[in-house]
This record gives C-alpha cells, structure tokens and sequence, in this order.
C-alpha cells in the first residue's frame, strides 16, 4: 500500500499499479536477491522501500537479447524507489538510497542501473548510463525521448570498464 501511495500522491506519471506489480514480479522471479531488499521506518511506520535486483545486459538494441541463463549479474538494478508522501523531501529517499549502495558495493557488484528522475538520482551519484556505453532498448520507458533518465553508477572507479549493453526489461517475462 505504501508504494502505491508513494507513486499516486508523489508523482504525476505512475498511479503506483505497474510498481507494486513490478515488486512482485522482482520477488517471485530469479533474479530477487533477499538480502539487498529494503524498507525504512521511523518510529515504528514504514517510511520507505526499495530493493536491487540481478540484472544482465542485453547484447543488442532488440528487445530479449540477454543471456536467459544468466541469474547472477555484476550488475543490479534498483527499482522501485518509494519513500511515504507525508515524509517525501525530508532526505529519507536520499539516505535510505546511501545505505543500500553501500551493501551493494560490499556485496562485490560493479554497478547499479535505475530509470527514474535525474534531479533525485544525480544527487547520490548516478549518471546517464549512455556515458559508460548502457543504453536502454526498445522495450525501455524512456529510450528516445528521455535518455537522461537511464541511469547507472559505478560500485568503484572503473568498476564498469568492458562492461556494456542494452537495459532489457523483457527478462522479467520470462523468469
């Protein structure tokens, strides 16, 4: 319920249905790591939930060219990000994000990919993903129109050289 809030009352392009169905997808599937799935709380209330997940590249801009028998990545995607609307803007989202990135990088992966609000994420050290050669596919939100918001973040300098790709979110499809 907090998700679906966090999407329908603070922001104007999700009603919070495709994030909630998106968790569960994520947590039924193959690539859900446990370990790296996240809620926040202040005084006893869940403020906040987040989670990273495997991600494997595709290889090419069409959409389903990743290898199917990949579940371990370098790489993981986060998503969805929600932070209760009573307690957005107040740095929760920011620090709840700090922390997850640093399990993420002692947990030894290379980089965290996430397509969202450049504004927010540029502020805990993402950037355009094209500027490390990952770009989003066919099957991409934004591939064209919105670039900027396909983002990546290397877990340690260098961390991505020789990795590159397409973000392919068809995998989820079929996990």
């Amino acid at each position: 319920m907090m998700v679906k809030e966090s999407f329908q009352k603070g922001t104007e392009y999700s009603d919070g249905v495709g994030e909630v169905a998106l968790i569960n997808e994520i947590r039924q599937g193959k690539y859900y790591i446990p370990e790296l799935s996240f809620v926040a709380e202040k005084d006893g209330e869940m403020v906040g939930h987040f989670l990273f997940s495997h991600f494997p590249l595709g290889k090419t801009f069409e959409a389903g060219n990743y290898d199917k028998d990949i579940v371990k990545t370098e790489v993981v995607m986060l998503a969805p990000v929600a932070v209760k609307p009573t307690y957005l803007r107040q740095g929760i989202g920011k620090e709840m994000l700090l922390l997850g990135l640093e399990e993420v990088r002692k947990r030894g992966y290379k980089a965290v990919t996430v397509e969202g609000n450049p504004a927010f994420y540029n502020k805990v050290g993402f950037v355009t993903s094209s500027q490390y050669h990952i770009f989003p596919s066919e099957n991409c939100e934004f591939p064209q129109e919105h670039p900027e918001c396909m983002m990546v973040q290397e877990m340690y300098e260098g961390s991505l050289e020789g990795i590159t790709g397409y973000i392919d979110y068809s995998m989820y499809e079929n996990a």
